[in-house]
């Protein structure tokens, strides 16, 4: 008697062990499953990328109060088939932005959002030197997708490194702009640059509510080539 009831307990908790283990499984398959479609959804989707220094990369925020996340949530929110993709990097200089393009490039845009330069700005380096660099970006990108649509978002600096600096700065992103046949931002930061309750105590990065502002004026020349 008492061996039987240790087999037929035997069997209980083998019979238990055996249905948890098929409905882990089963879990696992579900949610394997799930996995491939969204994969599946990210694979069919148009490519937005984000490609810039601190501004973008939304320095000391989390990565969903960045206006290229803002700018998901429009797209996912008017069921755009579109994906964007934050490649920003804290203290990019153009010349950092051309060393690393060809490995970003991996996955291939169809829509290139430029932000780089203003580091390249603050530091006084060569006009000359950031144009190519920022050229040299927009050639790699054409060459991985020549139909590629280019926005270039433009910066100013101060003008502690001289009014023609400053001058110059400027121009250098609407005559990219205009030989690319691309989008021009005049600039990115506009009526949020100089608010210190858009700004963090540096004064030069966005706060969240800043990065609305940016998203908002990025979405006006964004939406009409979605």
């Amino acid at each position: 008697m008492f061996q039987r009831i240790n087999k037929l307990f035997f069997l209980v908790v083998l019979i238990s062990c055996n249905t948890s283990q098929e409905s882990s499984n089963n879990e696992v398959a579900e949610t394997e499953n799930e996995n491939e479609v969204v994969a599946e959804e990210d694979v069919n989707k148009k490519i937005i990328l984000f490609y810039g220094n601190s501004i973008t990369a939304g320095y000391q925020l989390d990565l969903d109060q960045a206006f290229p996340a803002l700018i998901q949530q429009k797209i996912d929110s008017l069921g755009f088939n579109y994906k964007a993709i934050n490649a920003g990097l804290s203290g990019e200089t153009s010349a950092g932005g051309k060393s690393r393009i060809d490995w970003v490039l991996q996955t291939v845009p169809d829509i290139f959002i430029l932000e780089l330069g203003a580091n390249d700005g603050l530091r006084g380096l060569k006009l000359e030197e950031t144009a190519k660099n920022l050229q040299a970006i927009i050639d790699s990108v054409k060459k991985e997708n020549p139909e590629v649509q280019i926005i270039i978002a433009g910066m100013m600096v101060p003008p502690n490194l001289g009014i023609d600096y400053s001058n110059e700065f400027q121009q250098v992103f609407s005559v990219l702009a205009d030989e690319n046949n691309a989008i021009i931002i005049p600039f990115l930061l506009e009526g949020v640059a100089g608010d210190p309750d858009l700004n963090l105590e540096d004064g030069i990065h966005p706060t969240p509510e800043g990065h609305t502002i940016v998203a908002e004026l990025v979405w006006k020349y964004l939406e009409p080539i979605l």
